[in-house]
């Protein structure tokens, strides 16, 4: 009887618990509006499951054989994955007696782990400030795919993901942080979507919500419910999308209540940090905030 009465009492306080932090109303599907003869509601439909659609692993393939001799900065890494797959990745570690942890790194739509413009700087400029960095070659569709055609491969980021964090914890690195842009913040939504935040200390994103022409994001941001300390990090002149929901981001984030999370805005900047100096400004502005965290 006493067992019973615990557990409606627990029942009754959780659901109390959610209403008053608007939890009840968990991330979900928005209405989508048809784009010609697709319907993007069948993406929801099978949101985060596997089905049909396969990565371009040839196009995967082609652009590692292109990188892989460039890297000088940093060691490749193979990280292992299910079926004797493996996925290439760089590895750098920080000259420094202390670490403060480890970033894994995700790069954006259709680029790579050592792109030049935006993951490469902040690779480098992490290590150099005292971080492990690990960045991570996501899945790749061919050039001319867009972000819906990008929604039903993101279930082959995770295990990706999971492998980098396993990589960190073999050796040992406790703080770890995961780095995300473009796609990239997409594909790591997804996976915290799946299986929430509890593999990792704190997350960045970086011009989250970039979607194409008349494409909106197929699930709401599950950052309402994200338990870690989360800095949505865009810049001043990103694509439309990521200014325009910058607002509802920052409102779910106010619902997850983490005094520590925090929305900036990288001054001068587009979406791939091209312009002198910004992408030095993004590196300074991650370090800061994740060293406060500390």
């Amino acid at each position: 009887m006493l067992n019973k009465i615990i557990l409606t009492f627990g029942l009754v306080f959780s659901q109390a618990s959610l209403a008053l932090l608007g939890l009840d109303d968990l991330p979900k599907f928005p209405i989508l509006q048809q784009v010609g003869d697709f319907d993007p509601s069948s993406l929801q439909k099978f949101y985060n499951k596997f089905t049909d659609a396969e990565p371009d692993y040839t196009r995967e393939d082609r652009m590692i054989a292109e990188i892989e001799d460039a890297v000088m900065d940093g060691d490749v890494e193979y990280l292992p994955l299910k079926g004797d797959k493996e996925v290439f990745s760089i590895y750098m570690e920080p000259d420094v007696d202390k670490p403060k942890g480890g970033v894994i790194i995700l790069h954006s739509r259709g680029y790579h782990a050592n792109w030049s413009s935006t993951i490469k700087p902040l690779r480098v400029g992490l290590a150099e400030k005292g971080w492990h960095t690990l960045s991570v070659q996501m899945p790749v569709l061919e050039k001319s795919a867009k972000y819906y055609d990008y929604v039903s491969v993101f279930p082959y980021s995770h295990e990706r993901i999971d492998a980098a964090l396993s990589f960190y914890k073999q050796r040992g690195v406790d703080n770890v942080i995961l780095v995300s842009h473009g796609c990239g913040a997409h594909m790591s939504m997804s996976y915290f979507d799946k299986y929430g935040d509890g593999k990792i200390n704190a997350y960045v994103g970086i011009g989250m919500g970039a979607t194409d022409y008349k494409q909106k994001v197929i699930k709401r941001f599950p950052l309402d419910i994200m338990l870690k300390p989360v800095l949505d990090v865009y810049g001043e002149n990103d694509f439309p999308g990521v200014i325009r929901l910058s607002e509802s981001r920052q409102n779910l984030m106010d619902v997850a209540a983490n005094a520590k999370s925090a929305q900036m805005v990288i001054k001068g900047a587009d979406h791939y940090y091209k312009e002198n100096g910004t992408v030095q400004t993004l590196t300074n502005t991650i370090d800061t905030w994740l060293s406060g965290l500390r």
